[in-house]
C-alpha cells in the first residue's frame, strides 16, 4: 500500500473517536499493552513527560517540546487530534513523521493489527512509541487523548507528570463532577514520579493531593510557585511578568491566547523539575523556546490570526471553560460588530456553551465533515432557543466566506466551537 492507501486502511479498519465518538472509546489498556509488547516495548526505550488536563494540554505539550528543542535535545512530540494531516500527531524536532514510516509501520504490523483490532488512537500511540524508539529521541512529550487513567498513552513511566486544569468535557466518559473528572486525569500520576498541577482549583486539589500521597509522588501546585501576569501583546508576541520567591523575569510567548497564563506556571515548574533531574535547560533556551513555539513545533489553531480588515481569529477552544476564556479575550479588542462562525459536535451538552455566547453577535452556523458533527440547522435551532440568530451555511469555508463578505473592515470575525471546524479552514 502507498501512503494514501495506508491511511484509508487505518481510517476504515480502526474506529476513531474524533470522527465517530463513543463507539471508539475503551476504558481498558489491554490493547495498548499487547501492542507495545508486540513492538518490543518501545515505550521503555525513551524518556518522557506525560501531559493531561481538560484545557491547555496541547499548548503545554508544544511549549515543553519547543524548550527542549531550543536546548538542543532530540525531542519527540505526540499530540491529538490532528488538524490537517495525520502525520501532525507524531513529530521529532517539529518534523512530522515521514509518510514512508507510517506505511512501514502498518506493513510490518498489519497482521497483528487485524488480529488485535485496536482503536485508531491505540494504533497511533503504538506507532508514535515505535517511531520515537527507532529514532532514539532524548525526550518525548506525550499528550493524553482523553482522561488519563485509561488513556492509551498511560503505559509510559515519565520523568514528570503534568496536569493542566480540570473542566467539564467528555463527561459521558470521565464523570459529571470536577472531582470525578480529576480522578480520571490523576490516573497518570505514577509511583514516586513528580506531578505538576498547572492550575490550582479548590474542587480538584484534594483529589490530586490524595492520589499523590497514595503513590508517594512529590506534588507541586505550579501557580503557587510561579506568579504570572500578562503585560501586553504586540507584534505576534504576548509578554508576561513571571515572579518566584527568588526571582522575577519577563517571558515572551508566541501563543497569544490569554488562557496561556494558566499554562505557563505548569510549563515553568515542569522545566524546573527536569533541571533538578539533571537536564541541561538554560534560561536562554527556556525563553527562546517559549518565544518560538509555533515555528519550532508547528502548532496551529490556538488564537491564530487568519486575517485583518476585518480581523479574523480562530481558536480550538470548545468546552465551557474554553469558550469563557475566548469571550473574555474578544472583549479586549475594539470592533464594531462581532461575527461568530460556529460549528459543534453532537455528543456533548452544548446548552451551557451556547448560553455564554453574546446575543448581539451575528452568527453563521456550520458543520465539520465528520460523523460526530452537529448538523448546522440543529445547532441553529438550539442557538435560537437562547436568542442567538444567524445564517445556516453548512460548509465551513463558505460560512467563513459569507462572514468576510458581509463584515465591515472594523468588525471582528471569530471562527471555532470545535477543533474540527478549525481543522477545515482552508487558509489555516
Amino acid at each position: 500500500m502507498n501512503y494514501q492507501e495506508t491511511l484509508d486502511y487505518l481510517f476504515n479498519a480502526l474506529p476513531m473517536f474524533q470522527r465517530v465518538g463513543a463507539t471508539a472509546f475503551k476504558k481498558d489498556l489491554s490493547n495498548t499493552i499487547a501492542l507495545c509488547a508486540h513492538l518490543g516495548h518501545p515505550e521503555k526505550k525513551f524518556k518522557s513527560i506525560h501531559v493531561a488536563g481538560t484545557n491547555g494540554k496541547g499548548s503545554t505539550s508544544h511549549s515543553l517540546a519547543s524548550i527542549f528543542q531550543a536546548a538542543g535535545y532530540k525531542t519527540g512530540l505526540y499530540t491529538s487530534p490532528h488538524l490537517k494531516s495525520f502525520t501532525e500527531r507524531i513529530r521529532i524536532d517539529g518534523m512530522e513523521i515521514p509518510e514512508d514510516k507510517v506505511v512501514q509501520f502498518v506493513a510490518e504490523n498489519q497482521d497483528f493489527l487485524e488480529e488485535l483490532k485496536p482503536s485508531f488512537f491505540e494504533m497511533t500511540v503504538g506507532m508514535a512509541f515505535w517511531y520515537f524508539a527507532l529514532q532514539q529521541v532524548d525526550i518525548a512529550i506525550i499528550e493524553v487523548g482523553m482522561g488519563g487513567r485509561f488513556d492509551s498513552t498511560n503505559v509510559i513511566r515519565p520523568e514528570v507528570s503534568v496536569i493542566t486544569n480540570i473542566g467539564f468535557d467528555h463527561m459521558q466518559f470521565l464523570g459529571t463532577t470536577l472531582p470525578q473528572i480529576a480522578g480520571e486525569k490523576a490516573g497518570i500520576i505514577k509511583n514516586e514520579i513528580p506531578v505538576v498541577i498547572s492550575q490550582t482549583q479548590p474542587e480538584t486539589q484534594p483529589v490530586f493531593i490524595e492520589k499523590a500521597k497514595s503513590t508517594s509522588s512529590p506534588i507541586f501546585f505550579a501557580d503557587d510557585l510561579w506568579k504570572v501576569c500578562k503585560e501586553e501583546t504586540s507584534l505576534g508576541l504576548a509578554t508576561y511578568q513571571v515572579t518566584t520567591k527568588d526571582d522575577s523575569f519577563e517571558v515572551q510567548l508566541d501563543l497569544l491566547g490569554n488562557y496561556q497564563r494558566f499554562n505557563l506556571p505548569g510549563i515553568l515548574e515542569t522545566v524546573s523539575q527536569m533541571k533538578d533531574q539533571g537536564w541541561k535547560l538554560s534560561q536562554s533556551a527556556i525563553l527562546e523556546g517559549l518565544k518560538t513555539v509555533t515555528t519550532r513545533t508547528g502548532l496551529k489553531g490556538r488564537w491564530q490570526i487568519l486575517g485583518e480588515n476585518p480581523l479574523t481569529i480562530c481558536d480550538t477552544g470548545h468546552n465551557e471553560s474554553g469558550i469563557q476564556e475566548i469571550l473574555e479575550q474578544l472583549k479586549s479588542y475594539e470592533f464594531s460588530q462581532l461575527w461568530m462562525v460556529l460549528g459543534m459536535v453532537q455528543d456533548k451538552d452544548i446548552s451551557k456553551v451556547l448560553a455564554l455566547l453574546p446575543k448581539e453577535a451575528n452568527y453563521v452556523f456550520c458543520e465539520a465533515i465528520i460523523p460526530r458533527a452537529l448538523k448546522a440547522n440543529l445547532l441553529a435551532e438550539k442557538a435560537m432557543e437562547l436568542g442567538l440568530k444567524g445564517e445556516i451555511i453548512p460548509d465551513i469555508n463558505e460560512a467563513l466566506g459569507f462572514a468576510r463578505k458581509n463584515a465591515a473592515k472594523n468588525d471582528l470575525i471569530f471562527i471555532g466551537g470545535s477543533t474540527f471546524v478549525v481543522a477545515e479552514i482552508e487558509d489555516l
